[in-house]
C-alpha cells in the first residue's frame, strides 16, 4: 500500500510563473519527495532525509 502525499508548494513558487515546486516528506520511509506542480502526472524524485538535508545546507543561505 502506498501512502498519499501531502504536497506543500515552495514559498518561493507563483502561480504565475513556470518554476513550481512541491515537496512531500513520506510519513512511512525517510524520503523526500520533489515534483513540479505544473506537471503532476509525472513521477517525482525522491530523496534520503539525509541527501536532502545537505541540499537544502547547500543552496539555503547564500547571504
Amino acid at each position: 500500500m502506498t501512502p498519499t502525499l501531502k504536497w506543500f508548494k515552495s514559498s518561493y513558487s507563483s502561480n504565475d510563473g513556470p518554476d513550481c515546486v512541491e515537496v512531500a516528506i513520506a510519513s512511512l520511509t525517510p524520503a523526500v519527495h520533489v515534483r513540479d506542480s505544473k506537471d503532476t502526472t509525472r513521477p517525482p524524485l525522491s530523496f534520503t532525509g539525509v541527501s536532502w538535508t545537505a541540499f537544502v545546507g547547500a543552496v539555503g543561505d547564500k547571504s
